[in-house]
Protein backbone atom coordinates (compact mmCIF):
# COMPACT_ATOMS: atom_id res chain seq x y z
CA UNK A 1 0.00 0.00 0.00
CA UNK A 2 1.53 3.28 -1.08
CA UNK A 3 1.86 6.34 1.14
CA UNK A 4 -0.33 8.31 -1.26
CA UNK A 5 -3.08 5.69 -1.01
CA UNK A 6 -2.92 5.76 2.80
CA UNK A 7 -3.28 9.55 2.82
CA UNK A 8 -6.27 9.40 0.49
CA UNK A 9 -7.84 6.61 2.59
CA UNK A 10 -7.45 8.58 5.84
CA UNK A 11 -8.92 11.69 4.25
CA UNK A 12 -11.85 9.66 2.98
CA UNK A 13 -12.51 8.28 6.46
CA UNK A 14 -12.39 11.79 7.91
CA UNK A 15 -14.87 13.01 5.32
CA UNK A 16 -17.22 10.13 6.11
CA UNK A 17 -17.03 10.92 9.81
CA UNK A 18 -17.88 14.54 9.12
CA UNK A 19 -20.82 13.59 6.92
CA UNK A 20 -22.14 11.10 9.47
CA UNK A 21 -22.12 13.82 12.13
CA UNK A 22 -19.40 12.36 14.35
CA UNK A 23 -19.57 13.79 17.86
CA UNK A 24 -16.35 13.97 19.90
CA UNK A 25 -16.57 11.88 23.07
CA UNK A 26 -15.85 14.82 25.37
CA UNK A 27 -18.58 16.92 23.75
CA UNK A 28 -21.09 14.08 24.10
CA UNK A 29 -20.21 13.61 27.78
CA UNK A 30 -20.62 17.32 28.53
CA UNK A 31 -23.79 17.79 26.48
CA UNK A 32 -25.65 14.63 27.46
CA UNK A 33 -24.32 13.48 30.87
CA UNK A 34 -27.70 11.84 31.64
CA UNK A 35 -28.02 10.18 28.24
CA UNK A 36 -30.47 12.90 27.14
CA UNK A 37 -30.04 16.45 25.90
CA UNK A 38 -31.73 18.60 28.55
CA UNK A 39 -32.71 21.92 26.97
CA UNK A 40 -33.77 24.83 29.19
CA UNK A 41 -36.66 26.80 27.66
CA UNK A 42 -38.86 29.68 28.77
CA UNK A 43 -42.60 29.36 28.27
CA UNK A 44 -44.88 32.38 28.00
CA UNK A 45 -48.06 33.80 26.53
CA UNK A 46 -46.48 35.00 23.29
CA UNK A 47 -43.82 33.31 21.11
CA UNK A 48 -40.47 34.81 20.09
CA UNK A 49 -36.97 33.71 19.14
CA UNK A 50 -36.61 32.86 22.85
CA UNK A 51 -40.12 32.32 24.25
CA UNK A 52 -41.95 29.05 23.66
CA UNK A 53 -45.71 28.65 24.02
CA UNK A 54 -47.85 25.69 25.02
CA UNK A 55 -48.93 23.63 22.02
CA UNK A 56 -52.76 23.44 22.18
CA UNK A 57 -52.78 19.90 20.82
CA UNK A 58 -50.08 18.33 23.03
CA UNK A 59 -49.76 20.75 25.96
CA UNK A 60 -45.99 20.73 25.44
CA UNK A 61 -43.76 23.74 24.72
CA UNK A 62 -43.25 24.59 21.06
CA UNK A 63 -41.20 27.29 19.39
CA UNK A 64 -37.82 28.28 18.01
CA UNK A 65 -35.76 27.02 20.96
CA UNK A 66 -37.57 23.68 20.96
CA UNK A 67 -36.85 23.33 17.23
CA UNK A 68 -33.16 24.15 17.75
CA UNK A 69 -32.95 21.80 20.72
CA UNK A 70 -34.50 18.96 18.72
CA UNK A 71 -32.09 19.54 15.83
CA UNK A 72 -29.14 19.44 18.24
CA UNK A 73 -30.44 16.29 19.97
CA UNK A 74 -30.86 14.60 16.58
CA UNK A 75 -27.29 15.52 15.66
CA UNK A 76 -26.05 14.06 18.94
CA UNK A 77 -28.23 10.97 18.52
CA UNK A 78 -29.87 11.31 21.96
CA UNK A 79 -33.44 11.98 23.16
CA UNK A 80 -34.55 15.56 23.83
CA UNK A 81 -35.76 16.53 27.30
CA UNK A 82 -37.28 20.00 27.79
CA UNK A 83 -36.75 21.71 31.14
CA UNK A 84 -39.34 24.48 31.39
CA UNK A 85 -39.10 27.82 33.24
CA UNK A 86 -41.45 30.84 33.40
CA UNK A 87 -38.82 33.36 32.24
CA UNK A 88 -35.27 33.75 30.94
CA UNK A 89 -33.96 34.85 34.33
CA UNK A 90 -34.92 31.51 35.88
CA UNK A 91 -33.51 29.63 32.89
CA UNK A 92 -30.18 31.38 33.44
CA UNK A 93 -30.16 30.84 37.21
CA UNK A 94 -30.70 27.10 36.70
CA UNK A 95 -27.52 26.73 34.64
CA UNK A 96 -25.04 26.58 37.56
CA UNK A 97 -27.37 24.11 39.29
CA UNK A 98 -26.91 21.59 36.48
CA UNK A 99 -30.61 21.47 35.63
CA UNK A 100 -30.05 21.76 31.87
CA UNK A 101 -27.24 21.02 29.40
CA UNK A 102 -27.89 23.70 26.78
CA UNK A 103 -30.19 26.66 26.39
CA UNK A 104 -30.95 29.52 23.99
CA UNK A 105 -31.37 32.94 25.69
CA UNK A 106 -30.74 36.66 25.11
CA UNK A 107 -27.13 37.62 25.80
CA UNK A 108 -26.08 40.12 28.46
CA UNK A 109 -23.17 40.78 30.79
CA UNK A 110 -24.97 39.60 33.93
CA UNK A 111 -25.66 36.22 32.36
CA UNK A 112 -22.06 35.87 31.21
CA UNK A 113 -21.09 35.72 34.88
CA UNK A 114 -22.76 32.34 35.33
CA UNK A 115 -23.17 30.74 31.87
CA UNK A 116 -21.08 30.54 28.69
CA UNK A 117 -22.47 31.94 25.44
CA UNK A 118 -21.82 30.71 21.94
CA UNK A 119 -22.85 32.62 18.79
CA UNK A 120 -26.16 34.44 18.41
CA UNK A 121 -28.70 32.91 16.04
CA UNK A 122 -31.04 35.93 16.10
CA UNK A 123 -30.57 39.67 16.73
CA UNK A 124 -33.52 41.15 18.61
CA UNK A 125 -34.74 44.60 19.65
CA UNK A 126 -36.87 45.57 22.64
CA UNK A 127 -39.40 48.37 22.89
CA UNK A 128 -42.57 49.28 24.77
CA UNK A 129 -46.22 48.52 24.18
CA UNK A 130 -48.58 51.08 25.71
CA UNK A 131 -52.07 50.42 27.02
CA UNK A 132 -55.20 51.09 24.95
CA UNK A 133 -56.03 54.78 24.99
CA UNK A 134 -52.57 55.83 26.21
CA UNK A 135 -51.41 59.29 25.09
CA UNK A 136 -47.80 58.04 24.93
CA UNK A 137 -46.52 58.11 21.34
CA UNK A 138 -42.73 57.71 21.66
CA UNK A 139 -40.04 55.98 23.71
CA UNK A 140 -39.09 59.31 25.29
CA UNK A 141 -42.66 59.85 26.53
CA UNK A 142 -42.51 56.57 28.48
CA UNK A 143 -39.85 58.07 30.73
CA UNK A 144 -41.95 60.44 32.80
CA UNK A 145 -43.23 60.46 36.40
CA UNK A 146 -46.40 58.47 36.97
CA UNK A 147 -45.95 56.06 34.05
CA UNK A 148 -46.19 52.46 35.28
CA UNK A 149 -43.84 50.23 33.28
CA UNK A 150 -43.91 46.42 33.58
CA UNK A 151 -41.24 43.90 32.63
CA UNK A 152 -40.24 40.31 33.33
CA UNK A 153 -38.03 40.26 36.42
CA UNK A 154 -34.32 39.41 36.01
CA UNK A 155 -34.35 39.55 32.21
CA UNK A 156 -32.07 41.43 29.84
CA UNK A 157 -34.89 43.65 28.61
CA UNK A 158 -36.06 44.59 32.12
CA UNK A 159 -32.51 45.36 33.26
CA UNK A 160 -31.95 47.65 30.28
CA UNK A 161 -35.29 49.39 30.80
CA UNK A 162 -34.39 49.99 34.44
CA UNK A 163 -31.02 51.44 33.42
CA UNK A 164 -32.41 53.75 30.75
CA UNK A 165 -35.57 55.04 32.47
CA UNK A 166 -34.64 57.97 34.72
CA UNK A 167 -38.05 59.28 35.80
CA UNK A 168 -40.04 56.12 36.39
CA UNK A 169 -39.46 52.57 37.65
CA UNK A 170 -39.96 49.15 36.13
CA UNK A 171 -42.28 46.81 38.02
CA UNK A 172 -41.00 43.24 37.73
CA UNK A 173 -43.33 40.29 37.19
CA UNK A 174 -42.61 36.58 36.90
CA UNK A 175 -44.71 35.85 33.82
CA UNK A 176 -46.14 37.63 30.78
CA UNK A 177 -49.63 36.46 31.77
CA UNK A 178 -49.39 38.52 34.97
CA UNK A 179 -48.45 41.61 32.97
CA UNK A 180 -51.34 41.14 30.52
CA UNK A 181 -53.77 40.84 33.43
CA UNK A 182 -52.38 44.01 35.03
CA UNK A 183 -52.68 45.96 31.79
CA UNK A 184 -56.25 44.77 31.25
CA UNK A 185 -57.02 45.93 34.78
CA UNK A 186 -55.56 49.36 34.02
CA UNK A 187 -52.70 48.93 36.49
CA UNK A 188 -49.89 49.07 33.91
CA UNK A 189 -49.23 51.79 31.33
CA UNK A 190 -46.41 50.20 29.30
CA UNK A 191 -44.81 46.79 28.83
CA UNK A 192 -41.10 46.34 28.12
CA UNK A 193 -40.47 43.24 25.96
CA UNK A 194 -38.88 42.08 22.72
CA UNK A 195 -40.66 43.42 19.64
CA UNK A 196 -41.78 40.02 18.34
CA UNK A 197 -43.20 39.10 21.77
CA UNK A 198 -45.14 42.36 21.91
CA UNK A 199 -46.45 41.77 18.42
CA UNK A 200 -47.77 38.41 19.57
CA UNK A 201 -49.37 39.93 22.69
CA UNK A 202 -51.14 42.77 20.85
CA UNK A 203 -54.24 40.71 19.88
CA UNK A 204 -54.85 40.03 23.59
CA UNK A 205 -54.93 43.78 24.25
CA UNK A 206 -57.05 45.43 21.53
CA UNK A 207 -56.07 49.04 21.11
CA UNK A 208 -52.61 48.64 22.64
CA UNK A 209 -49.78 50.07 20.53
CA UNK A 210 -46.19 48.91 20.02
CA UNK A 211 -43.91 51.96 19.88
CA UNK A 212 -41.47 52.61 17.04
CA UNK A 213 -37.74 52.39 17.70
CA UNK A 214 -36.06 50.41 20.46
CA UNK A 215 -34.27 50.93 23.76
CA UNK A 216 -32.28 47.69 23.65
CA UNK A 217 -30.74 45.43 21.01
CA UNK A 218 -29.10 42.08 21.71
CA UNK A 219 -28.37 38.67 20.30
CA UNK A 220 -30.30 35.57 21.33
CA UNK A 221 -27.70 32.84 21.54
CA UNK A 222 -26.87 29.28 22.44
CA UNK A 223 -25.39 28.82 25.92
CA UNK A 224 -24.06 26.08 28.21
CA UNK A 225 -23.15 25.94 31.91
CA UNK A 226 -19.65 27.10 32.78
CA UNK A 227 -16.91 24.49 32.88
CA UNK A 228 -17.99 22.62 29.74
CA UNK A 229 -15.50 23.73 27.05
CA UNK A 230 -16.11 20.80 24.71
CA UNK A 231 -19.85 21.39 24.86
CA UNK A 232 -19.39 25.10 24.14
CA UNK A 233 -17.16 24.38 21.15
CA UNK A 234 -19.63 21.85 19.73
CA UNK A 235 -22.78 23.96 20.12
CA UNK A 236 -20.95 27.00 18.73
CA UNK A 237 -20.13 25.06 15.57
CA UNK A 238 -23.70 23.72 15.49
CA UNK A 239 -25.14 27.25 15.44
CA UNK A 240 -22.59 28.64 12.97
CA UNK A 241 -23.15 25.74 10.59
CA UNK A 242 -26.89 26.03 11.20
CA UNK A 243 -26.88 29.59 9.88
CA UNK A 244 -25.67 28.38 6.49
CA UNK A 245 -27.15 24.87 6.20
CA UNK A 246 -30.73 25.96 6.93
CA UNK A 247 -31.09 24.60 10.48
CA UNK A 248 -31.66 28.02 12.07
CA UNK A 249 -33.88 29.15 9.20
CA UNK A 250 -36.07 26.06 9.61
CA UNK A 251 -36.26 26.59 13.39
CA UNK A 252 -37.56 30.14 12.87
CA UNK A 253 -39.89 29.22 10.00
CA UNK A 254 -41.28 26.23 11.89
CA UNK A 255 -42.28 28.51 14.75
CA UNK A 256 -44.05 30.97 12.46
CA UNK A 257 -41.22 33.50 12.13
CA UNK A 258 -40.49 33.44 8.42
CA UNK A 259 -40.08 37.23 8.57
CA UNK A 260 -37.25 37.15 11.14
CA UNK A 261 -33.69 37.25 9.82
CA UNK A 262 -31.01 34.76 10.85
CA UNK A 263 -28.07 36.43 12.63
CA UNK A 264 -24.99 36.88 10.43
CA UNK A 265 -22.10 34.37 10.72
CA UNK A 266 -19.56 34.76 13.52
CA UNK A 267 -17.12 32.07 12.43
CA UNK A 268 -14.15 34.06 13.66
CA UNK A 269 -15.70 34.08 17.17
CA UNK A 270 -16.80 30.46 17.40
CA UNK A 271 -14.55 28.15 19.48
CA UNK A 272 -12.70 25.58 17.40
Amino acid sequence: MTRAFIVVFVLALSACAAVSGHVPDDARRELAPTGKLRVGVGIGASPSAFWTTKDPATGKPSGVTVNLGQALADKLGVPLELVVYPNSGEVTAAGPKGEWDVTFVPMDDERRKIIEFGPAYYLSTSTYMVRPGSPIKSLAEVDQPGVRVAGIANTTTARTAMATLKNTKVIGFRTVDEIVAKMKAGEVDAVALGRESLRGLAPQLPGARVLDGHFHAAGTAVAVPKGRPAALAYVSRFIEEGKTNGTVRRALDGAGFADLAVAPPERDKAPR
